[in-house]
């Protein structure tokens, strides 16, 4: 199935849904706890629903919280289609196909392998190493890194019109972006050089012969070996990694490309956000939009529900006298007419703080877009797709 036709080259999007029509690569990044998990499912859902085509979200945030909001027990590397019948019960009949999957890093570092090693024998060597087995899913920038490759591999599949990616909190963000560049500068540093050489050559130098009398004394000589055997074998795969990079950094810069920092308007996250917008600028990547969560309505913001709000604070005995009983003694409805009143005035405050802010943050992106309190938590496919009917237009 085809996705909507997308606005004219060159027009400005004006929301969610007509940004998601457009590109073909959306990345959802904000700090911790802001929301943007919630919002890669919920666009995703709105997309499949709506827009049709193939969408797949993919998460690179340990926390499975993706599985539990789209109704799942697990998935992984694999993508997994979102059963039609979830979309049925929340009574939607989709355009399109929602896919879901979550970065297994062990599988995903296998897969590396057996694509970058120049021959089946280097490639059964790495797998087997003993080093390379242990720290799988800790190496040096490699979620980072893999979250990267599986991007890309994905776009050049052609398999999906849209992908949705999940991103790490915001400053792990920045890394992800600069993660290619980084692991291809790791295997070609004067560091790792210094360190696999004398296994390479199989001389020790009088400068490096100290360093490794010790290093054999505590670690043994055979985690020496394998640490050198694992970077040498890695090394073989350096012309593949900076090929990739380049590929991956195109990719990102790509006019089909588009980020989104999904923020909440307290102080942190706000700070968090105006520093990855302006990270993004300054490597003249695209943002998209920008969606603010957890903000209070608008009506808050009337002069003339302030002017109620002031009165029911200020004349509250009078009031609860005029009701005559209605609600209850005068005294207890004085009080719950006042403390309404004043509350609703603190709200405004706050309410009045965060239109500033927004304002601010929404100098930048060609959308803004704003989600508010929700009085339950989404714990399934009916409520992503509400929470997106809130920001799609």
């Amino acid at each position: 199935m085809a996705r909507s036709v997308p606005p004219p080259e060159g027009d400005r999007v004006k929301s969610i849904e007509q940004l998601l029509a457009a590109k073909e690569i959306v990345l959802s990044c904000g700090s911790g706890g802001v929301g943007k998990t919630t919002f890669a499912a919920a666009a995703g859902a709105m997309a499949a629903a709506h827009l049709g085509g193939k969408v797949l979200v993919v998460t690179v945030d340990p926390a499975k919280r993706l599985a539990n909001a789209l109704g799942l027990e697990r998935f992984g590397n694999v993508e997994t289609q979102v059963p039609r019948s979830a979309f049925e019960a929340a009574g939607i009949e989709p355009r399109g196909e929602l896919w879901v999957a979550m970065l297994d890093m062990k599988e995903s570092w296998d897969a590396l392998v057996r694509m970058h090693a120049p021959d089946d024998e280097t490639r059964d060597a790495i797998l087997v190493n003993p080093l390379y087995q242990n720290i799988t899913g800790k190496f040096i920038q490699g979620h980072d890194y893999i979250a990267m490759e599986r991007l890309y591999e994905l776009h050049t599949s052609g398999r999906y019109d849209l992908i949705i990616v999940d991103t790490p909190p915001t400053r792990n963000a920045i890394d992800f972006l600069e993660a290619p560049e980084r692991m291809a500068d790791f295997f070609s540093s004067r560091l790792l050089r210094w360190l696999i050489a004398p296994y390479r050559s199989r001389l020790i130098t009088a400068a490096s012969r100290p360093f490794y009398n010790v290093a054999d004394r505590i670690l043994g000589s055979q985690f020496l070996q394998d640490i050198a055997d694992f970077f040498v074998l890695f090394q073989t795969m350096y012309d593949g990694f900076v090929e990739r990079a380049r590929a991956v950094t195109r990719t990102l810069e790509d006019k089909r490309t588009t980020f989104v920092v999904v923020s909440t308007l307290e102080a942190a996250p706000v700070r968090e956000a105006e520093f990855f917008i302006r990270a993004l600028s300054s490597r003249e990547f695209n943002l998209g939009a920008l969606v603010l969560n957890k903000v209070l309505p608008s009506y808050l913001l009337s002069d003339s529900a302030a002017d109620a709000a002031l009165t029911m604070a200020r004349d509250s005995d009078k009031i609860a006298g005029q009701l005559d009983g209605e609600l209850g003694a005068a005294d207890d409805v004085s009080r719950v007419l006042h403390t309404i009143g004043e509350s609703f005035l603190n709200y405004r405050v706050v309410a009045t703080r965060e239109a500033e802010q927004q304002a601010e943050l929404g100098q930048v992106p060609d959308v803004v877009a704003t989600a508010p309190y929700f009085d339950h938590d989404i714990y399934d496919l009916a409520g992503l797709l509400a929470l997106g009917e809130r920001i799609w237009r």
